[in-house]
């Protein structure tokens, strides 16, 4: 089957690509795809995240093997983290720049004999010069405490601990 992908440059500005992949392909076969559709050099580190539908971040599909227990892209192939039930996941490129890709499974169908795979079907939109800009917000608990605006780090006669306390 081939898996048809919509992926959407995070920004204020139309910016995507249609792409359609083998179902057996990995998510390094889906990366490397990504980046050469989008004109990026391949030289930095990059991740995809499980995400639900409101486009939350989940587990995540590391390019190396910096430990711990993330799986990797090259073990990882499409099939076995997307379905129709599992249709989006989260991309992101260069952290020090944080290229943030949504990829939405858009398509299954059967594959044609006339195309070679992977496949860039559709381009719209150019990638702007710089990453855009993001704006990082946590979520707030109920009864988590609340970030102090007049908390002080070098007032040391008001923090509530003993400042010799080894």
């Amino acid at each position: 089957m081939v898996y048809r992908f919509r992926v959407i440059l995070d920004a204020e500005e139309d910016v995507f690509r249609d792409i359609e992949m083998l179902q057996e392909s990995t998510l390094e076969d889906l990366h490397n795809t990504i980046i050469q559709s989008f004109g990026f050099d391949g030289t930095e580190m990059a991740s995809f995240y499980a995400s639900d539908d409101n486009w939350n971040q989940g587990e995540e599909f590391s390019q190396f093997d910096m430990g711990g227990e993330v799986r990797l892209m090259n073990e990882t192939s499409l099939d076995s983290v997307l379905s129709e039930d599992n249709t989006k996941m989260i991309y992101v490129y260069d952290f020090l720049n944080m290229w943030t890709f949504l990829v939405e499974l858009a398509e299954i169908a059967d594959p044609e004999d006339s195309i070679d795979y992977p496949n860039l079907m559709f381009v719209h939109g150019q990638i702007p010069n710089a990453a855009p800009e993001k704006e990082f917000i946590g979520e707030s608990e109920e009864g988590s405490a609340e970030f102090d605006d007049d908390f002080d780090i070098d007032d040391y006669d008001n923090l509530s601990f003993d400042e010799n306390w080894n």
